[in-house]
């Protein structure tokens, strides 16, 4: 996925667009990168940080820097934020999304032009030079941008920057949150609304799907009004967000908690059937701690996660390193484990090969059973905006391949859609499958009805594709 944060203040930026952007490391897992702008011009820095932490990184190239304009980026595929010199003049570009039709793009805009594209180490073009072109094709930023989130199959939330002030738009449909913060001294545009809490800043507004604000020390000024049609990712509280991110007013922990009261109130187990509810960390705790208040079963913590040094475990780019990292960080506690009858709850399950693994290890920890209840329905699709996995096919997903093998190979819309609904006989075939695949005692998915009225916000507003297909 990957986030950003900017500033423009009447003071040196440099400490603010630092600390902001680190507060986005959850978010991106590759490279990272910051602009300032000031009486030297524009100064960039960009590190890879698959090794090693965004300040680790970052913390000498600050002390060289100053200004009072600045941006930052944490990417979970693109070096940027870039400089771009065009018609335009010279700015700085940061873009967060997913861009599902690079080709045609390429081949509809810019097969009769001279326009070159760099490619990345793998080959691919980066996206966000892909977007800086699509802007340099029309008369002004403004109309540019705007032909940039209508011409993208995906989404795109972008920040912009030259000496004007820090252009802030977010993606079309509002996908991805872009929130302004204010104080004395200025004001800021970050994805993550805590990330400028903790600088002094308070909320000031949170920009609506499609729109565009100027931001500069002194104000900032709308330039083109949000749309009415929102579709934000349902994820960003599910899993991606963290803990105490708000996100159209709606917390991402109180959701979570919400989620598992909620998976309580349903499920057929009870107090005389388990003994333990425990969330698989981190983001699998607040829905634990939900579940085992309304359910009344004890909630503790029967392994931990080492933090200091291993990273999330999505982090390397090579599946099995994913997995072997996912099973390291857990270290059990025996005491917890041994002869006992454990409800584990996760924020979903995508491929299933971490939770099958982390299954294992607490029955071979002494566990005598082990019911899980995802936090999320099944995955059935995946993701085309914002890349929250990195499956490149929908055969990546178990819930996919154990309906493939169920219905002999490809099945149409209309199966699909049955193997959604958790009343109909196929859905629960499909659990009882990959129940049985994955060693567990029991599963139970969480809901969506359940899942949505746990975010607050109406299903029309929320974007539920990777659940059930309907963009």
């Amino acid at each position: 996925m990957g986030g950003f944060f900017s500033a423009a203040l009447k003071e040196d930026c440099v400490f603010d667009v630092f600390y902001g952007t680190d507060y986005h490391s959850h978010l991106g897992t590759r490279r990272a990168g910051i602009v300032i702008y000031g009486n030297k011009g524009y100064e960039r820095a960009i590190h890879n940080i698959e090794n090693s932490p965004f300040r680790t990184k970052f913390t000498g190239d600050i002390l060289d820097m100053t200004g009072y304009m600045g941006l930052g980026c944490i990417s979970d595929y693109d070096p940027q934020p870039l400089i771009v010199r065009s018609h335009h003049g010279t700015y700085s570009l940061a873009a967060i999304g997913k861009i599902n039709n690079v080709d045609e793009i390429i081949e509809e805009v810019f097969s009769n032009s001279k326009t070159h594209f760099f490619e990345l180490s793998g080959g691919d073009i980066n996206k966000t030079e892909l977007v800086a072109a699509i802007i340099n094709q029309k008369d002004n930023l403004i109309e540019g941008i705007r032909f940039a989130q209508d011409l993208i199959d995906g989404s795109m939330s972008i920040l912009l920057m030259n000496e004007k002030g820090i252009y802030a738009a977010r993606d079309k449909f509002g996908r991805t949150p872009v929130i302004l913060g204010r104080k004395e001294e200025g004001y800021c545009a970050s994805l993550e609304s805590f990330a400028f809490e903790k600088l002094g800043y308070t909320w000031y507004k949170e920009l609506g799907p499609g729109e565009i604000d100027i931001i500069t020390p002194d104000g900032v000024k709308v330039l083109a009004q949000p749309g009415d049609k929102m579709r934000i990712c349902t994820f960003l509280w599910t899993y991606y967000g963290y803990p105490p991110s708000v996100y159209q007013g709606k917390s991402v922990e109180k959701m979570r908690y919400d989620c598992g009261k909620y998976m309580a109130q349903r499920d057929d187990l009870t107090k005389e059937d388990i003994d333990i509810v425990a969330g698989v960390p981190d983001s699998g705790i607040a829905h634990a701690i939900g579940y085992a208040n309304e359910s009344h079963v004890p909630y503790a913590r029967p392994f931990i996660k080492y933090t200091p040094t291993w990273p999330r475990s999505f982090m390397p780019t090579h599946q099995s390193k994913r997995n072997l990292i996912a099973k390291m960080k857990l270290i059990p506690v025996r005491e917890l484990i041994q002869n006992q009858r454990l409800l584990l709850i996760d924020d979903s399950i995508v491929r299933g090969t971490q939770l099958r693994e982390t299954t294992e290890f607490l029955y071979e920890s002494g566990a005598m059973e082990v019911h899980v209840r995802p936090a999320c329905p099944p995955i059935m699709f995946g993701c085309k905006y914002i890349s929250f996995s990195r499956s490149t096919s929908d055969m990546e997903l178990i819930a996919r391949r154990i309906i493939a093998s169920e219905e002999g190979g490809d099945v149409d819309r209309t199966i699909l859609d049955d193997y959604c609904d958790p009343e109909s006989d196929r859905y629960h075939k499909l659990l009882e499958r990959m129940r049985k695949q994955m060693n567990f005692s029991s599963l139970a998915f969480n809901r969506m009805d359940d899942m949505v009225k746990a975010t607050g916000l109406p299903e029309d507003q929320l974007c539920t594709y990777c659940w059930n297909g309907r963009e």
